[in-house]
């Protein structure tokens, strides 16, 4: 029998939210010394996992107690003395999201990162899990097993295998002759043929950008929640968290088809094509790479994009998403502050631990990401007269490093300008390297303009601004904050006229000119005054109230909309057609 790592789960009292592990270790070390990550890959943030870990034990093959002490945060040493040794300990289970761990009366959802103590000199044997699921319950996992065990080929592949145990009945597909299950726990899908056939026919899209599947099967651990929304991808398997209510309205069924489709192009980019300050993952500490824009980024800009492929969102919806994008770009100053490559590089601080300064000193390496793709997307296809895209960048890439080597800080650009035929080197420190806003005039390239309105002038349909409502009327009066629905200051902007005055973060609304106001109505009352007005808002701070005068300023145009441009040629139209694979004639009409 080949040495392994060996692990048992058990969950006898599911109402203490403990899961009962058992670790064994083969012997030849004098020293053991077992760790468990701080963070998970996919979930750039230092989580401090061993803060749910208690009880710890540790005994030799014939149950005889070894001495076992802390001796740091993540870390326990046994003096094993060339001992096979055994180590039994609790996590404590009772937070819901897709990185952590969640055990109560309903099932068990566990992940490796946050559950399953290891050795650096044992992290490239087998583990194998075996699971005791209380009565009536099955584990699920995509993980081969044996006899009555799930087997990873070493301690990452088991990190990326988060497990889910209940009483479930999944829902299958298949997609190429692969396997798919969907797991559903929290709520019952109303339509699961429905959900099933559209998954299909997006993953059939993804595949045959790269040719074929990467796994033998592939599985969907579905969390219907009263709030919440989320995803975290795998090698052959991906969590995903989703609000229950979304799935009752069109808007929210088609969220959940971008959310698994955002996931499942995982599977190639970030997965097995990472990035090679990624290979191998360091657990104990933070993993620097500049190139979450791309890995988070591009996956953002296609998970919308193989819906629409698909055949399931519209070319009218895919733009409106797309200008929806633009308009949460706009509206956030941090644009201007941090650069696209610094996002990524501090996401452990900055992305993952957002703070009321957040929107003035950051900004979103999926937001702008997104973009940044789009623009890449189209600057390609117009370098190369449509003959190639960003597909085909993301191809070479799996060509190159899919074999898990890593792609270099610089292999993207590299790539890209490559399939381009050009330098891109000019696109890329625009885009990535300065704060200066991005480009849009390459969306003339598919026939399409970029205008910004004010927020409230941009149509639901296409994108595209009503006729004869320019945005342009009366200037509306603006305070530049944002506030809860009870009244509380969340967010003051940088330069806003509420920050000149002295409004602050935390600060509790009480009256506009001394007329009761919420987070609600304070924006709507101030929109009817106009830029310049003084007006006294009255504020509680630390129980103390204060009257501060604001002399208002103008709201500024943020809400981006698409349309075509005036007098389109033949060689614009069929550029559309390639990009969205739909007639010019579906495209959203002038403003």
């Amino acid at each position: 029998m080949h040495p392994a790592v060996r692990y048992r789960v058990s969950m006898p009292r599911p109402h203490s939210h403990l899961l009962e592990v058992e670790a064994s270790f083969p012997g030849g070390r004098e020293v053991l010394e077992a760790v468990l990550p701080v963070w998970t890959p996919g979930s750039y943030m230092v989580r401090e996992f061993a803060r749910q870990v208690q009880d710890v034990t540790a005994h030799a093959a014939d149950g005889t107690p070894l001495p076992v002490r802390r001796t740091d945060k993540r870390t326990w040493r046994v003096d094993a003395k060339g001992l096979a040794v055994t180590l039994r300990y609790r996590v404590y289970a009772n937070e819901l999201t897709v990185r952590t761990n969640h055990l109560d009366g309903s099932h068990a959802y566990f992940n490796g990162a946050a559950t399953f103590l290891y050795t650096e000199a044992t992290r490239a044997l087998e583990h194998h899990v075996t699971v005791d699921a209380p009565q009536g319950w099955r584990a699920f996992c995509a993980l081969g097993q044996r006899a009555d065990a799930f087997i990873a080929r070493d301690y990452d592949e088991l990190v990326d295998s988060p497990f889910e145990v209940g009483p479930h009945t999944p829902l299958t597909f298949s997609v190429e002759g692969v396997p798919h299950e969907v797991v559903v726990w929290g709520d019952t899908v109303q339509d699961p043929e429905r959900l099933c056939a559209e998954l299909r026919r997006i993953c059939e899209c993804q595949a045959r950008v790269f040719g074929g599947l990467p796994m033998p099967r592939y599985l969907i651990l579905l969390y219907l929640t009263d709030r919440g929304r989320g995803g975290l991808e795998h090698k052959a398997s991906t969590a995903l968290l989703f609000p229950r209510a979304g799935l009752s309205t069109a808007r929210g069924w088609e969220d959940l088809l971008t959310l698994v489709a955002h996931e499942y192009f995982h599977l190639w980019f970030i997965k097995r094509v990472k990035p090679r300050a990624l290979v191998p993952f360091d657990y104990a500490k933070e993993n620097y790479t500049t190139l979450l824009w791309a890995f988070e980024g591009a996956t953002a800009y296609y998970d919308n994009l193989f819906v629409r492929r698909a055949g399931l969102m519209s070319p009218q919806r895919y733009l409106t998403r797309l200008g929806e994008t633009l308009t949460l770009l706009r509206a956030t100053p941090g644009r201007r502050v941090q650069t696209l490559s610094e996002a990524s590089l501090v996401s452990w601080v900055k992305h993952y631990r957002p703070d009321e300064n957040s929107p003035n000193s950051a900004i979103s390496y999926y937001l702008k990401g997104e973009v940044v793709s789009a623009l890449l997307d189209l600057e390609i296809r117009r370098a190369t007269r449509d003959a190639r895209s960003l597909d085909d960048v993301i191809r070479l890439l799996w060509e190159r490093h899919g074999d898990g080597s890593g792609v270099p800080e610089d292999g993207v650009e590299a790539a890209a300008s490559e399939v381009a035929g050009v330098d891109l080197t000019p696109f890329f420190d625009r885009a990535l390297r300065s704060t200066e806003d991005l480009d849009f005039s390459v969306f003339a390239h598919v026939g399409l303009e970029v205008g910004f309105r004010l927020r409230e002038s941009v149509s639901d349909k296409g994108g595209t601004p009503p006729r004869g409502r320019t945005g342009e009327g009366r200037p509306k009066g603006w305070l530049g904050i944002t506030a809860r629905a009870n009244g509380t200051i969340s967010v003051v902007q940088d330069g806003s006229p509420a920050q000149e005055a002295g409004l602050y973060v935390e600060d509790e609304l009480v009256a506009l000119e001394g007329w009761r106001v919420d987070g609600n109505s304070l924006l709507g009352r101030c929109e009817d005054r106009r830029p310049g007005e003084t007006v006294r808002l009255t504020v509680f701070r630390r129980d103390r109230l204060l009257d501060i005068p604001v002399v208002l300023g103008t709201k500024p145009a943020e809400a981006a909309w698409l349309a075509r441009v005036e007098h389109p040629t033949d060689a614009q139209k069929a550029a559309y057609q390639a990009w969205l694979g739909a007639p010019w004639e579906d495209a959203p009409g002038q403003a």
